[in-house]
């Protein structure tokens, strides 16, 4: 059986192996058990190549060598590279996690927060805007100004998307409400699940019609959403630092719901 080129180029990045070393290890895969002439033929390795390709894949758990004479190897079932690969990149993640960690205690962190609170400092405060794109990083950026709330947060939006979020708001609306801030929530969807999200939250929510989506932060910041349901890639936020703006915001949206 000649493998064809198009089938080992195809799988050669998910496994980040070489052309050598995928070819090699299809070969095994595609004859069970092999010698290095069986595998030389079968892939198209110059039969030099082969030895080397098979060390290093024995090396990397792709193959293993059978005892006895002649030599020959076996290729690794698939499955066990796959849940191998799985392990090694969560096992890399956790202790990347970890590190990013303890990056906040270092000198390197500090300096870098300095840098940054004195740049801001020749910065008026109703200059201080950004264009935020991406879901997660709307999110991320939104998870960190909520958690600096310190008196009020006004949030408007859709009860579904709420929802689908409802362990992390709860989490978050929690320790504000530990800190004594006041949460005003008005959603639009479906009335069913706002009552239901109203025990979730152990919030007040006010049911309205307005098809929109932003948050004020102790009426001094704002993020308004500009994009509906796009995709991640497509999602955008405007984050506004002006008190003036978030003051009058807040007061129409509060007209427009019957609050003061």
């Amino acid at each position: 059986m000649i493998l064809a080129q198009d089938l080992a180029n195809r799988i050669r990045d998910h496994f980040d192996l070489n052309l050598y070393e995928t070819k090699v290890w299809l070969a095994l895969l595609s004859k069970g058990v092999a010698s290095v002439g069986e595998v030389a033929t079968i892939s198209r390795v110059p039969r030099s190549r082969t030895y080397d390709v098979l060390e290093s894949l024995e090396k990397k758990g792709f193959a293993i060598i059978r005892m006895g004479k002649p030599v020959k190897y076996l290729g690794v079932k698939p499955h066990m590279i796959l849940e191998r690969m799985k392990e090694d990149v969560r096992k890399n993640a956790e202790e990347r996690v970890k590190d990013l960690s303890k990056l906040k205690e270092t000198e390197e962190f500090s300096k870098l927060d300095e840098l940054y609170k004195e740049g801001l400092n020749p910065v008026k405060k109703e200059e201080l805007s950004a264009s935020l794109k991406g879901k997660m990083n709307i999110s991320n950026f939104l998870k960190e100004t909520i958690k600096n709330t310190s008196k009020e947060i006004i949030i408007c939006a859709n009860a579904e998307e709420i929802n689908s979020k409802a362990k992390l708001f709860s989490q978050t609306f929690a320790a504000l409400q530990k800190s004594k801030v006041k949460i005003k929530m008005a959603l639009s969807g479906n009335p069913e699940l706002i009552k239901e999200l109203e025990v979730k939250l152990s919030l007040k929510i006010k049911k309205i019609e307005i098809d929109s989506k932003f948050f004020i932060i102790d009426k001094k910041e704002i993020i308004f959403y500009l994009s509906k349901d796009g995709r991640d890639s497509d999602d955008i936020a405007i984050w506004l630092n002006s008190e003036f703006f978030a003051e009058a915001f807040a007061s129409l949206f509060e007209k427009a719901i019957g609050e003061k």
